[in-house]
């Protein structure tokens, strides 16, 4: 049976009934909204017009190579990269870091056992691409008072077989700038890759500079190609570039830095294969809505809304120490909080208690010996209804406190200690689900709408049976 087109809209618009809000603000993770409705529209449009043009083969699409030169044109002014850089277009940071990654270690045929040296704070992304192309990944303590890469401990780490080290320019869980300065003088001193992760901070930090004068002390040293030593930098055009989904940037120094990322074959009848990405086929339609989003806001359009961001995050960060039984873990280098709770209350109900009034706060579970937290994005268009989430916020943590932090039964604790994921079938997942309440009738899964008990449940987890878990909610879902 078939819809006509005004069935399909209608039905369009009932799938989405439950989602998050990608606009107005009220979601601080996973979406970033400018507030700009006359750049959605030109970006949405860009992506219908190119949604069937393929970026695998820029000399049948033109358009393809000469939207991707723009973009990263743009990007590579932002990052101050010296004459003779290269850059490509992908489809998000994690195929950018995925990318470093990959030309780090091919340029290294010479390493049997590649190795990538990051902070304990670097992206998941490293864990993921380390995974899929057989890299050893050494983790490194940050400081446990600045949560900023350790320069010392991170020299120590590097052996004869580091092809690359990592620092981010913020980290996304504490929205700090690692010292990039000593830690890519380190590597290029030793002669390896320096790739700095600005997937968050590309579009922000650059227009930052004068915060001085503007009466906000800043002290952010120098993260960009300017510093020497670093050879790469990734950045979101679909995070603070304001873009719709589906679309980053990786730039390289110089093109011989890059050509160890490219991947090409003759070797079969059909047709030769040049890929500058993980995909071969790829719309058009994402880098078609950068390259417009681009056009309209210019430097001057980011200038004014990275400010209003920033601006937002430090008074944000401001009104947070005045709620009782919260603080920011760290001052913000940009404009990402993170926000932990004292024994009153618990993060996690604080972010059930958001939800309810319209807010969604992302928990941040703990690590290391480090505290669970709320993590904080603020874009343009949240900095408006700071006064509004603020009062939320407040209501949110007065209801945790009187609920009280969630306990988890030291029974379950002392029985997840006990277990060893790789010894899993379905049916032990089947029963841990539906001990931590995540199942319904005829046990399909059931996600409830107040999560704080499932979050702290996990935060009672090793790290090796989180991951068995949250994978097996997923694939259910």
């Amino acid at each position: 049976m078939t819809l006509t087109a005004d069935e399909v809209r209608a039905r369009l618009l009932t799938l989405r009934e439950h989602d998050l809000p990608t606009h107005g603000g009220r979601t601080l993770a996973y979406v970033y909204d400018s507030g700009r409705p006359d750049v959605d529209a030109v970006a949405r449009e860009a992506v219908a017009a190119f949604a069937g043009t393929n970026g695998l083969d820029p000399s049948v699409f033109p358009s393809v190579a000469t939207m991707e030169r723009g973009v990263v044109d743009f990007l590579a002014g932002l990052l101050s990269a010296p004459e003779g850089y290269a850059g490509t277009v992908t489809s998000g940071g994690t195929e950018s870091c995925l990318l470093a990654v990959l030309a780090a270690r091919d340029s290294r045929p010479d390493v049997t056992r590649p190795q990538i040296v990051a902070p304990t704070t670097a992206h998941a992304a490293f864990h993921k691409a380390a995974h899929l192309f057989g890299l050893e990944l050494t983790l490194v303590d940050v400081d446990p008072v600045t949560f900023r890469a350790d320069p010392a401990a991170m020299a120590a780490a590097v052996t004869d077989r580091t092809v690359l080290v990592v620092v981010s320019a913020p980290s996304y869980a504490h929205g700090v700038v690692d010292p990039v300065g000593p830690i890519a003088a380190m590597a290029a001193e030793r002669g390896i890759r320096c790739h700095v992760d600005a997937c968050i901070g590309g579009f922000v930090l650059p227009f930052l500079a004068d915060e001085s004068a503007r009466g906000v002390a800043q002290g952010r040293p120098a993260w960009s190609f300017e510093v020497p030593g670093v050879t790469s930098i990734s950045a979101d055009l679909h995070k603070y570039g304001y873009a719709p989904k589906g679309v980053s940037a990786l730039v390289h120094r110089s093109m011989a830095l890059r050509h160890s990322q490219f991947w090409a074959t003759a070797d079969w009848p059909g047709y030769g294969v040049v890929n500058s990405t993980l995909q071969s086929t790829k719309s058009a339609g994402p880098l078609a809505a950068a390259w417009a989003t681009i056009q309209l806001l210019g430097e001057q359009g980011y200038a004014a809304l990275a400010r209003q961001a920033r601006d937002g995050a430090l008074a944000l960060a401001a009104e947070v120490g005045g709620i009782p039984g919260l603080r920011v873990l760290v001052p913000p280098d940009s404009s990402l909080l993170a926000v932990v709770t004292d024994d009153s209350c618990d993060p996690y109900t604080v972010c059930d208690e958001l939800l309810e009034r319209g807010w969604f706060a992302q928990p941040q579970l703990p690590f290391r010996g480090g505290p669970a937290s709320l993590h904080l994005t603020i874009s343009a268009a949240t900095t408006p209804q700071l006064p509004e989430f603020v009062g939320a916020l407040a209501d949110s943590v007065a209801a945790a406190q009187v609920a009280g932090p969630v306990a988890v039964d030291p029974a379950m604790v002392g029985l997840l200690a006990t277990l060893d994921p790789a010894t899993f079938d379905e049916a032990t997942l089947g029963g841990l689900l539906a001990a931590a309440g995540l199942t319904g009738a005829g046990g399909a899964l059931q996600l409830p709408r107040r999560m704080a008990p499932i979050q702290a449940l996990l935060a009672a987890c090793p790290p090796a049976l989180r991951r068995v878990l949250l994978t097996a909610v997923v694939e259910r879902l």
